[in-house]
């Protein structure tokens, strides 16, 4: 009941402590798990401490904004890491399409064969019309060494109905894709695969209300795993519909179409109000996604710095350069100075430790196939790519010991290994989420201009 511009002393119970929170509208600010840790979020401003990590958000933007985001720009539009193998045609498992989106921005352009049938026509850049040749023996050879062993997604390259895509042409955005359709996707990722009773309701389903404490008091109660797992669920949900508000189509002609920032939408997304306070902590989630995959990052540094790794594109001297880069990105992901901590997980007794293990990776192998049920193709595709690269991020947080094999162990037959897919989904994964995180700050400046 505080008025706005006043400085706040708010007891937290748990610890008898006091935190200072100067109140300015229409400010959000959550004192969490009993302890010095709150986050403070308002359509101009987000600060704060992250939940179950010991960094905050200022450090997040200014590291991903000035350090990694450029860099990993510039590996994204290599030829190695543009081209993405999927298959669009699966059939949803679980319950009926009964159509796929009609609009023409939900298409997706795949890589087509050109006149020689020995050759794979790909476009590289759309307004200067250049071009390069690849061989479909070489694409072919872009495939090896996976390991289905640990996989968390199911793999699309060995489908013969998989095709190529060249991910710069068909771009994540905002293609009018939505609806009870796109409500039933979310719905069925987070009520039947996040490990939540059906009687307790998420917030933001129709009837919910005053039931979103009983849904925290259940999270809060559930293990660590457990409790990471719904959060980087969330923060996926948000980071792409950051991508969507982004890049939103504001004006359809017959002449042109443009895209660009709808704050409009974004606010409808995450304004605290709007959102009967979740979107605050959806950003959190976001925040805490980024983490995770970017100490993923820094911990499989040493399976590419091996010196028989390469990202294979039939040019030894571009691909040794662009090696270097990837492994400069590496590096400074390493660098990052508040890593996420992922030995608070799977710190128990090893044969529950191993059930959890299986059953987080089962949920998440679920979620994959539920992305064959997306109605857009273009949503698919990208959904398909962003899943997979979540999952070969907590492939490799479980792998620690078998990474750190790498360096000591001469046999050939070793157990950690990516495929060329997990590596590209990986990378855009993170690209896709460093992204988010450079697009709230240009939110947060088109909010402070009024726009």
């Amino acid at each position: 009941s505080a008025k706005l511009g006043t400085t706040r002393c708010l007891l937290i119970s748990n610890c008898g402590c006091c935190a200072k929170i100067t109140l300015t509208a229409p400010d959000v600010c959550l004192i969490l798990m009993g302890r010095i840790r709150y986050f403070c979020f308002s359509l101009t401003k987000l600060t704060g401490r992250q939940d179950d990590s010991t960094c905050d958000v200022e450090t997040i933007d200014d590291f991903n904004n000035k350090q990694l985001f450029p860099k990993l720009q510039t590996l994204l539009e290599l030829d190695y890491f543009r081209f993405y193998k999927v298959n669009l045609n699966k059939p949803c498992p679980f319950w009926t399409v009964s159509s796929h989106c009609g609009l023409k921005d939900c298409a997706v352009q795949p890589c087509s064969p050109v006149s020689s049938p020995s050759f794979h026509l790909i476009q590289l850049d759309s307004t200067k019309m250049s071009h390069i040749y690849f061989t479909r023996e070489a694409l072919l050879n872009w495939s090896k060494h996976d390991d289905e062993a640990k996989c968390f997604c199911l793999p699309d390259e060995e489908s013969p109905d998989s095709q190529f895509v060249d991910l710069l042409l068909n771009p994540e955005r905002f293609t009018g894709y939505r609806g009870p359709e796109v409500w039933r996707i979310w719905n069925s990722i987070y009520e039947e695969n996040c490990f939540k009773p059906y009687s307790v309701k998420r917030p933001l389903i129709p009837g919910a209300g005053v039931e979103a404490k009983k849904f925290y008091s259940w999270l809060e109660g559930q293990c660590v795993e457990k409790r990471a797992f719904y959060r980087l669920v969330s923060g996926l949900h948000a980071s792409i519909n950051i991508h969507l508000s982004a890049r939103y189509l504001l004006e359809d002609s017959w002449f042109q179409k443009k895209w660009g920032h709808n704050v409009t939408e974004f606010r409808q997304r995450f304004d605290s109000e709007l959102t009967a306070n979740e979107g605050p902590k959806r950003l959190r989630n976001l925040y805490f996604l980024y983490l995770v995959e970017l100490r993923a990052l820094a911990k499989v540094l040493p399976f590419f710095q091996q010196p028989s790794f390469r990202l294979y594109t039939g040019r030894p001297e571009e691909d040794q350069k662009h090696k270097e880069l990837l492994l400069q990105i590496l590096q400074v992901a390493r660098s990052f100075p508040l890593h996420f901590d992922e030995t608070s997980l799977f710190a128990g007794d090893e044969n529950e430790t191993a059930k959890l293990k299986e059953d987080i990776r089962l949920a998440f192998l679920n979620i994959s196939r539920i992305m064959d049920c997306v109605g857009c193709f273009k949503c698919r595709l990208w959904g398909k790519l962003q899943t997979q690269g979540l999952g070969t991020a907590l492939k490799i947080l479980f792998s620690e010991r078998e990474i750190e094999a790498l360096h000591t162990s001469n046999d050939r037959r070793q157990s950690f290994k990516l495929s060329r897919q997990e590596i590209v989904s990986l990378l855009n994964a993170f690209g896709r989420i460093s992204t988010s995180v450079r697009e709230l700050t240009n939110f947060r400046s088109l909010l402070n201009e009024g726009k």
